[in-house]
């Protein structure tokens, strides 16, 4: 029996931080190093002398950025919950860091028992925005009408088919049904926040989602046109996809 065989297998539970600016996403890519996924395997492979595979709670796109990203990840070693994150952090880059990390249930998956997400877009259209904020924050040069964007996403609050607020193939054959169970809006100085809460989110769902609610805001749209667009399941009649640096994972819910 090797010295590594000696060690019991352990589901640790990960609560990361990051600021995605620099990176291709939370997902491991075959043509690049530079995700979440991967800098963080790469450590706990180093760490452990066996390979790794870590499981995230949603897969942001390159360039959005994560406040409590979830993960899970099991390895053998006999290093405690706090020696782990200790190594983790001492290795990462300084816009990563894990800010929790705890023993789980060896059923735990980060992903399959997420019940839900909370995302925040921040836009700033009251001229430029802070310079310690601007890599996640959303210039826009245009002012908007909050309280039209205010009535616009009411319409999207509940169970409906997302597909036209979305960027899947079309040959995408899983259901494109989800909920979302809040979403505001909300003016702080010179920031608008859109804050949103579902069970699950498609394929750059929350940046076309606070793209159309910018165009009701500038008046391109009225915001009684938003239950069209959810009938008519194409991408071509919702508004455009923002930048992705205004985008922030905030929380991820489970039971």
């Amino acid at each position: 029996m090797t010295e590594r065989q000696r060690f019991f297998v352990t589901n640790f539970r990960l609560v990361i931080q990051y600021d995605g600016k620099r990176y291709s996403g939370w997902q491991k890519q075959g043509n690049t190093e530079h995700t979440i996924q991967g800098k963080i395997e790469q450590i706990l492979s180093r760490m452990t002398g066996h390979a790794v595979e870590i499981h995230g709670a949603g897969r942001t796109d390159a360039g959005v950025h994560a406040r409590a990203q979830v993960a899970n990840v099991k390895i053998q070693t006999e290093l405690s919950p706090q020696e782990v994150q200790a190594y983790l952090n001492a290795y990462l880059p300084a816009d990563i860091a894990v800010t929790d990390c705890r023993t789980a249930p060896e059923r735990f998956h980060a992903r399959l028992n997420a019940k839900g997400k909370h995302y925040c877009y921040r836009l700033c259209d009251g001229g430029v925005p802070e310079v310690f904020s601007r890599n996640v924050v959303c210039a826009w040069e245009r002012p908007l009408d909050v309280e039209a964007m205010r009535q616009a996403a009411a319409y999207l609050v509940g169970t409906h088919d997302f597909r036209g607020f979305s960027s899947v193939n079309r040959r995408f054959k899983k259901s494109t049904v989800r909920t979302i169970t809040a979403l505001e809006v909300t003016r702080h100085g010179q920031e608008i926040h859109f804050d949103v809460q579902g069970t699950g989110f498609l394929y750059n769902m929350v940046r076309i989602i606070v793209g159309t609610l910018v165009e009701v805001g500038e008046g391109k749209r009225k915001p009684e046109s938003i239950p069209k667009i959810l009938d008519s399941l194409d991408r071509q009649d919702a508004g455009i996809t923002m930048p992705p640096q205004g985008l922030m994972l905030e929380a991820v819910f489970y039971e």
